[in-house]
C-alpha cells in the first residue's frame, strides 16, 4: 500500500496571473477574435451569414467570376468545405455559376442582384461592428493594428 500523502489546500489567487500568456501574440490574437467573432455571428445572423459564409460574399463581390479554386486559396478553406457553402449561397439566389471566359473547366461565381443587395447591408453591419469594437483605438492604431496582423499571415 502506498503512503498516504498529505493534501495540500488549494489556494485561491485574488487575482489570475496571465502575465506570460499576455506576451504570446497567439494567445492576445485568440482573446481578440473570440469577442470580436461572438458580436459578429450574433449581428450577421439577421443577414443570415455565419463569418466565413460573409467571407466567402465578400470575395465574390467584390471579384466577379472568382473561381472556387481562388477562393479557397485566398481565403485557406479547404475545397469540399467551400462546395456546401457555394451551393448554399446558391440556393439562397445570393450567387450564380457561368462558364469562366478563358478556362472551359473552370466556373466563375458571380454576385447576383440580390447578393448584392444583402452585402450591402452585411458589409455596413460589418463596418459598424468593427468600430465599435475598435472604440477604443484611435484610426492611426487601428490602421497599424490591421497592418501587423496582415504581416503574421500574408
Amino acid at each position: 500500500m502506498a503512503p498516504r500523502t498529505k493534501a495540500v489546500d488549494a489556494v485561491s489567487p485574488e487575482a489570475v496571473d496571465t502575465r506570460f500568456l499576455r506576451t504570446l501574440v497567439g494567445y492576445n490574437a485568440r482573446r481578440a477574435a473570440l469577442v470580436i467573432i461572438d458580436s459578429f455571428v450574433r449581428e450577421m445572423a439577421v443577414h443570415g451569414f455565419r463569418p466565413v459564409d460573409f467571407s466567402v460574399m465578400s470575395v465574390i463581390k467584390d471579384n466577379p467570376g472568382v473561381t472556387s479554386r481562388q477562393l479557397c486559396s485566398e481565403l485557406n478553406i479547404q475545397p469540399p468545405n467551400l462546395v456546401g457553402m457555394v451551393q448554399t449561397l446558391e440556393k439562397r439566389g445570393l450567387i450564380e455559376r457561368q462558364a469562366h471566359p478563358s478556362d472551359k473547366r473552370a466556373t466563375g461565381l458571380h454576385p447576383t442582384p440580390a447578393g448584392l443587395e444583402l452585402m450591402h447591408g452585411a458589409e455596413r453591419t460589418a463596418t459598424e461592428l468593427e468600430t465599435r469594437m475598435c472604440a477604443k483605438l484611435d484610426l492611426k492604431q487601428r490602421t497599424q493594428l490591421l497592418k501587423l496582423l496582415q504581416a503574421v499571415y500574408d
